[in-house]
């Protein structure tokens, strides 16, 4: 099952178009917030099922709060149907694993629109079967306290889905 929201055409023609990818999220206000993420930036946003709450939940909503009928967004019933969308609607999208267990940091990354950016649950980042069968294409986001285990799931996806529009889009993307 994949299933794609009927939301309004790009109004940015497309040109801020990445792909923010959750995988089994757990936590509805990071997924409103990264909704709303996905409306600024003309971005779509991915849900990997399954996910730990419906949708339609008032709390996924109200994060996202007057936003959501912006959201771009498509549904995946697990990340085999995820791959088969991409590989069908972007087969130049590249994908780029973001886990705090990556050796390598985001920072080392060349990013292009169409690039899938993947996150995985709050609690226990990607599973580790999707890290394996993507040697080489796992980053994290670099921490300078060792004291903090990571970063909150929306903040995260903001810091690297900012750094793919600075490096690709320079100032087409200011108001």
């Amino acid at each position: 099952m994949t299933r794609q929201a009927a939301a309004p055409p790009s109004p940015a023609g497309g040109r801020g178009r990445f792909h923010i990818v959750l995988v089994n999220p757990l936590i509805p206000q990071n997924t409103g917030n990264i909704g709303r993420l996905a409306a600024a930036t003309d971005s779509l946003l991915h849900l990997v099922h399954p996910l730990a709450f419906q949708i339609t939940e008032a709390r996924v909503k109200r994060a996202g709060l007057d936003y959501w009928p912006w959201i771009r967004l498509v549904e995946h019933a697990d990340f085999g149907a995820f791959e088969d969308w991409a590989r069908r609607n972007e087969p130049s999208g590249r994908f780029f694993l973001l886990t705090k267990k990556a050796q390598r940091s985001f920072y080392e990354i060349r990013f292009e629109p169409g690039d899938f950016l993947i996150f995985g649950r709050e609690t226990k980042g990607l599973p580790s079967e999707i890290v394996e069968r993507f040697p080489g294409r796992s980053f994290r986001i670099p921490m300078f306290n060792p004291n903090v285990r990571s970063l909150n799931l929306s903040n995260a996806a903001s810091v690297v889905l900012y750094e793919a529009i600075r490096q690709t889009a320079g100032g087409l993307m200011e108001d």
